[in-house]
């Protein structure tokens, strides 16, 4: 269904000893992998210490991600424990930004580095086609994107190609299925269109990405996993 313009850093340290201590209180985090040697595993019940691991400095994990976006994240981690199963990878969509900018994060949580990508907004969310997303909607019809926690679910071939539905945990986004709002690829979000108009086209709420980023970003946000989309 779709047609159609900050940065911070939390620590790698910080991002999993947030992990580790959801996981302390949470049973679903003991299958977030873990890391240790075997010479020296880790303990099952120990949260991950990078002071273990030879006392070295840990790459920053979303890096290029505003830190309030990315506690956000995390709390939504903690409150959608049950449904979230796969925590490797987290995406992360910066509405903060216009659509001319990557801002389309994947996180991944397991060696700290962070690929940050183009993405759409909806029609409902930007009228004027300004590139900047003006407002964030949950209704049926409103063509706008809407804010939340999502988890990524089946894969399948529609309409747009080759897609990944989604489906909304929190209130403002809980319409998802309903309104068809999943992950495909589009011809206007792509670096030539931004060159000619200054911005990204602009979906039906939908979050567009690049045909030649869709290989990736399917493959990395396979089932089970979290996207969440908000602005600072």
């Amino acid at each position: 269904m779709i047609d159609e313009k900050d940065s911070g850093r939390l620590s790698r340290r910080a991002f999993t000893t947030g992990l580790a201590c959801l996981g302390a209180a949470i049973p679903a985090m003991a299958a977030t992998p873990r890391i240790g040697t075997a010479a020296a595993p880790l303990p099952e019940e120990d949260p991950i210490d990078p002071s273990r691991l030879g006392g070295s400095v840990i790459a920053p994990v979303g890096e290029g991600v505003p830190p309030a976006l990315m506690a956000r994240a995390l709390a939504a981690v903690q409150t959608h424990n049950r449904a979230i199963w796969s925590r490797d990878v987290i995406a992360i969509a910066d509405f903060t930004r216009p659509s001319a900018h990557p801002r389309f994060h994947l996180v991944d949580v397991l060696n700290g580095k962070t690929t940050t990508l183009l993405v759409s907004h909806g029609k409902g969310s930007d009228p004027a086609h300004s590139g900047m997303l003006q407002r964030f909607s949950g209704a049926v019809g409103s063509e706008a994107t809407s804010r939340g926690a999502y988890l990524t679910s089946d894969p399948y071939v529609g309409q747009h190609g080759r897609s990944r539905r989604l489906i909304g945990l929190d209130p403002d986004n809980r319409t998802a299925l309903e309104r068809g709002i999943v992950i495909h690829s589009a011809w206007y979000v792509a670096p030539d269109v931004v060159a000619k108009q200054g911005m990204c086209g602009r979906s039906q709420g939908c979050f567009a990405v690049s045909p030649t980023d869709l290989d990736q970003v399917l493959a990395r946000l396979g089932p089970g996993r979290l996207l969440y989309a908000d602005r600072v």
